[in-house]
Order: structure tokens, then sequence, then C-alpha cells
């Protein structure tokens, strides 16, 4: 990066990176714990949100499981999800770090992160979730790049990176996770998930309004990220309080990665809509996007949509923008919730209240098929 690029840039540069390695993890390990769910529910009804217990599943000898039983299918798959899912935290921190400091960042970064969730039952956890993978990352980049930049003997130089560099920086980044980040930020997060647990349904949708506009602002940017990955990173202690007994329509951290999905398949499937619509206002090119936009916008893979974006920004954005925040602010009206990160409609028979969610998503997608084809018409 050139020491002439503006701190504000550097930092997105170093979010984004993380975010960006972080997302295999959240889609890999949430799709397969929603499967888990799926089969549990298929084996043991509305208990299935249990899949990760092995006697709920009926598994009474797990060293010997009955493999043609759906349950043991269910349980198997379910904690495949949660060994992927447990590794997000520590590589957003890792992969922080990483663009800060490159390769000597790594070792550090993921002590942060490990640290953030008590990874392995770690007793020196911090509870500090994603918020503390973030300070921690930034932090171990940052103390990894410093000692790199230290004034050394030339033997002991090839040690820096490998060596040196690692130890040091995991020692200072570790110490100040448990000493200095431990309480502030542990409590922060609480007061978070407490805040998202007790969410109004007028609270819920100002904040699906919001969510919409960011999740259709950039289509997969550095603003769709940051809402997304507020969502994903509540599912943790979503899960934990679905595994207490609350019931899935009542956790608040999956009411908001509700609002997130619906509002991110939006963009693509209201700008389907719209070629289907009044066919006259796109060329051939943007009718054979459309077409596609239907599969991605079914999948949650809302970058769909900026073929049309970067073709008529000024028309298609504001548009996506006004659809997306529709859809959020009617899940949130609705209470949806969801306890999969991502699939789209792959995992609507997870979704409570199923079909009023998809009613919302074909309203706000409807929302913006009209208003991007009014616009268009306009300027013909």
């Amino acid at each position: 990066m050139s020491t002439n690029t503006g701190v504000g840039t550097r930092i997105r540069t170093w979010l984004m990176t993380g975010v960006s390695y972080m997302i295999p993890f959240v889609a890999a390990g949430g799709i397969l714990i929603a499967l888990g769910f799926l089969l549990g529910s298929a084996y043991a009804g509305t208990d299935g949100i249990h899949a990760y217990d092995a006697a709920k599943m009926g598994i009474t000898d797990p060293a010997n499981p009955n493999y043609l039983s759906v349950g043991t299918w269910a349980f198997i798959i379910f904690w495949l999800g949660k060994a992927a899912f447990a590794f997000f935290v520590p590589v957003l921190a890792g992969y922080i770090a990483y663009a800060i400091a490159d390769r000597p960042g790594l070792a550090p970064g993921f002590v942060a992160g490990a640290l953030a969730t008590g990874l392995d039952g770690n007793p020196l956890g911090t509870g500090t979730g994603f918020l503390g993978a973030i300070l921690g990352g930034a932090l171990a980049g940052g103390l990894a790049l410093w000692i790199s930049r230290w004034s050394v003997p030339s033997w002991v130089r090839p040690l820096m990176p490998v060596v040196i560099i690692p130890l040091l920086a995991s020692i200072g980044t570790g110490l100040a996770m448990v000493l200095l980040l431990k309480a502030p930020v542990s409590w922060l997060i609480g007061a978070l998930n407490s805040g998202l647990t007790g969410l109004t349904t007028a609270g819920l949708v100002v904040l699906g309004l919001v969510l919409g506009l960011m999740m259709a602002f950039d289509m997969g940017g550095p603003v769709n990220k940051v809402a997304y990955t507020f969502a994903t990173t509540g599912l943790a202690a979503g899960l934990e309080l679905a595994a207490a007994g609350t019931p899935v329509g009542e956790v608040g951290q999956f009411k908001i990665m509700a609002i997130v999905m619906a509002a991110g398949m939006v963009p693509p499937i209201g700008m389907a809509l719209a070629t289907v619509l009044n066919k006259k206002l796109y060329d051939d090119a943007e009718r054979e996007n459309g077409k596609a936009g239907w599969l991605l916008g079914a999948s949650f893979i809302s970058e769909g949509a900026i073929p049309f974006a970067a073709a008529d920004p000024t028309r298609v954005i504001p548009s996506i923008m006004v659809g997306s925040a529709v859809t959020g602010g009617l899940v949130g009206l609705f209470g949806n919730a969801i306890p999969a990160p991502h699939g789209g409609i792959f995992v609507f028979p997870l979704v409570t209240n199923v079909f009023a969610y998809i009613a919302a998503i074909l309203i706000g997608a409807a929302v913006t098929a009209l208003m991007v084809n009014f616009l268009k018409g306009m300027n013909k």
C-alpha cells in the first residue's frame, strides 16, 4: 500500500481483507449448521434446533452411531459446520493483522482471535467476540509491524519474520487482550446482545430500514460487508440462546440475520424483474444479466445487480436501496428469524413465518423494479 494512502482507506483495506477471508468460513460453516437443523427437524420436529445434542438425535452410542438414521446425519453435519464456523472470528483477526504486517502478523492475529472467542475451550478466552477480534487483529498487526522495523544485528534478521516477530507480538497481543480489552469490550458485547434480544418491533423496523440500505448500497462492497458482518457475528450468541431453550423466533440475533439476508436478495431479483416488466428499457446484455439475476438473488448473492449499477448508477443504486430498505423494514415488522448466515431460498425451511418472509422479498423487489423502470422511462 502506498505511503500516500489515507488513514481511512488503510483501515478499510485492513478490515475488508479480514472480512474477505472470513466469509468462506461463515458461509460453509453456516450452511452446514443450517442443514444440520433441517435434518434435525426432519428427525425430531420442532426440536431439531438441538441437532448438536447426540441424545436428542437418537445417538445412544457415539462410538457406533446408526448411519441409516437421519438424526445421526443431523448431528454429524451440524458439528462439521461448527468446526468451520468456530474459525471465522480468529480468521478475521488473523487476516486483519496480515493486511497490516504481512506474514509475521498472522500468528499474533490468530492468537488475538482465538482469545476473543475462547477457541478450543481456552480458559483465557475474553468473550470479546468480533469486536475483540477486530481490535486484537489491528493491535497484533501494528505490534508486528513495529517490531519488524527494529534495527537488529544482521545475524538476527533471518529469525525476525519466522520466530522473533510472531513470538513477541503474540505475547504483547495476548497480554493486551486479557488484561486491557477483556473487561470493556466484553461488557460492550454483552450490552449489544441484550439490546438485540430486547428490540421492540419499532426498533427492528428502523434497524431493518438501515441494514437494507447498507446491503444494497454497494452490493458486496465495504458497506454491504459491514451490515453482513454485523449480522453473522451475532449468530454465535444466538445459537447459545437457542441451545438454552429460547425459541428461534424470539432470538434477536436471528431476526437481524433474516433482515440482512432478505435485503441482500432484493437487488438482483428486483433488477431481473425490471427487465421482464419493460424489456425495451434494457439492451440484450442487460436482459441476459436479468436472467442470471433470478438465480443469483435467490442464492443471496447481491453482486448479481452490479452490472446494472455499473451501467446506470444514478438510477439503479437509489432504486435497489429503496427496495432493500422496504424489505428490511417489512422483515423487521413481521419478526422473521433465521439461524443460517447464507443460502438464500435453500435455507428458507428454517425461516420463521416463511410466507411473510417471501412476501417481504417480493414486495421489495417489486418496488425496485417499478422505481428503476420509472426513472429510466423518464430519461427516455
